[in-house]
């Protein structure tokens, strides 16, 4: 049997119209409130009738997602479940519907159409590139929206939860030279995706910090999958001056690394050192033993809680569309793990 508005208000021991404003996003409730609130609906199970509510307020209560047809893109990978699963928490326990609608890359016209007819209150950007259309498109259309990342180029202010990717690239690069590294390669994302160009910056500031040459053929940009990180990694270990350290932009990417290494009859962490970037994904972990430090050295922010946050935002201006904009960006912490050491003489 589902429980009532009063009835969860009990629960949580608030009143009715104070947990309806928390999980709608309004700007009058505190901050701590509206999370002990969503925290509790999750928990007990709660979601608000959204029927109701979008009577009351006039509202689809239905958040966009558009996606690229692309198998390419970055947003067609365990990432992005990982993303709408902690977006989609949120939803929940506010009573709004996930819509998603996929698109050719260039689809921007799915967003006025979707704004025109009505079918969601607001959007989540995925995988802003440089200079990024869709940022002006949706601020021309007066719909809320959250960006996942950041766009360069972009002329006015917008809502936006992104991580540190150049700094995140800078400290792996820096932890490899600091070992003795001076031969170091980088397989990165596709670089007209804003986050890969800021972290293929971070590895050449530090690399000509330390008066360090990139060598061209340790350089990889493509799609972060297993397959392509092996493919990236084969190519440089087999090359005539194979890196000693390799700095890795996902963790997807890095398992196909490590078995490049592996197949070559080489140790990861001793002939070969590898720095990653670790979304905190579901699916693949890079968590300690009970007696071991983690597989990975790696920079970390959970992609599940950007997903939580960018929703907690949308939601928020949703409510009240002309609050102060609000832009994060999160700061990665370094951990070391058991896939760096030393370079070998």
């Amino acid at each position: 049997m589902s429980m009532t508005l009063r009835e969860f208000a009990e629960l949580v021991g608030l009143s009715p119209t104070t947990v309806s404003r928390a999980l709608g996003g309004y700007p009058e409730v505190r901050e701590e409130t509206r999370r002990r609130v969503q925290k509790a609906a999750i928990d007990h199970g709660y979601r608000p009738n959204r029927r109701a509510a979008a009577l009351a307020t006039g509202r689809s209560m239905a958040i966009g997602h558009v996606i690229p047809q692309s198998i390419g893109h970055e947003t067609v990978n365990p990432i992005f479940a990982d993303f709408t699963a902690g977006a989609g928490e949120v939803y929940a326990s506010a009573g709004y519907d996930m819509l998603m609608t996929t698109v050719p890359d260039d689809g921007t016209a799915a967003y006025e159409r979707l704004a025109q007819s009505g079918a969601v209150d607001g959007f989540i950007v995925h995988g802003p590139r440089i200079d990024d259309a869709r940022i002006g498109i949706l601020q021309s259309l007066g719909l809320p929206f959250v960006v996942h990342g950041r766009a360069s180029g972009a002329v006015r202010p917008y809502d936006h939860v992104d991580v540190e990717n150049r700094r995140a690239f800078v400290r792996l690069t820096e932890h490899l030279i600091g070992l003795g590294h001076r031969r170091i390669g980088l397989v990165n994302g596709l670089e007209d995706m804003d986050f890969a160009h800021r972290r293929r910056d971070g590895f050449d500031a530090a690399m000509a910090a330390a008066g360090l040459q990139v060598d061209p053929a340790h350089r990889a940009a493509a799609e972060m999958t297993e397959p392509l990180g092996y493919a990236a990694a084969a190519r440089m270990l087999d090359g005539p001056s194979p890196p000693t350290g390799l700095v890795v932009a996902s963790v997807l990417a890095a398992v196909g690394v490590r078995r490049a290494i592996a197949a070559r009859g080489l140790r990861i962490g001793a002939d070969v050192s590898v720095a990653i970037f670790d979304d905190v994904l579901s699916y693949i972990g890079n968590e300690p033993d009970d007696r071991e430090a983690p597989p990975f050295t790696a920079t970390r922010s959970s992609v599940r809680a950007a997903g939580r946050r960018c929703a907690e935002l949308l939601i928020a201006r949703i409510a009240a569309p002309d609050r102060p904009i609000v832009a994060e960006v999160w700061d990665c912490p370094l951990v070391l793990g058991r896939s760096t050491g030393p370079a070998p003489a």
